[in-house]
């Protein structure tokens, strides 16, 4: 069973965890906590569709449009324009959840398809 504190504490180290991984690789201006600031909400709506246990489909989903979300907020609080790769990274995860989600739906069509019948004579 999900308890609430394990879901605080794991939130908030992957949190910090995000915060300073982007620090590392973003503009010396803007600051850990600047990045904490904008992704805080992201990873607030996160825990709570985890704590609901939300389906894993729609979480992972929710989670992409989160991080698009997140990204843009960081380039709106950056003083200093950031640099291309971060705003691809934006797109990654809704990219690679598309993929999937595409692939799967792709493998379902052709597992219903019927079996061709031999022809009678």
């Amino acid at each position: 069973m999900r308890h609430p504190l394990d879901i605080v504490a794991m939130f908030a180290a992957l949190w910090l965890l995000a915060s300073m991984m982007l620090d590392a690789v973003t503009p010396k201006e803007l600051t850990a906590v600047m990045i904490a600031v904008a992704i805080g909400p992201a990873i607030i709506i996160t825990a709570v569709f985890y704590y609901l246990r939300c389906p894993r489909t729609d979480f992972a989903v929710m989670f992409a449009a989160l991080w698009l979300i997140s990204d843009i907020a960081i380039a709106f609080v950056s003083p200093k324009e950031l640099p291309h790769f971060l705003i691809v990274l934006g797109f990654v995860p809704a990219l690679l959840i598309g993929s999937v989600l595409y692939w799967q739906r792709f493998q379902r069509r052709h597992e219903q398809l019927p079996a061709p019948s031999a022809k009678r004579s």
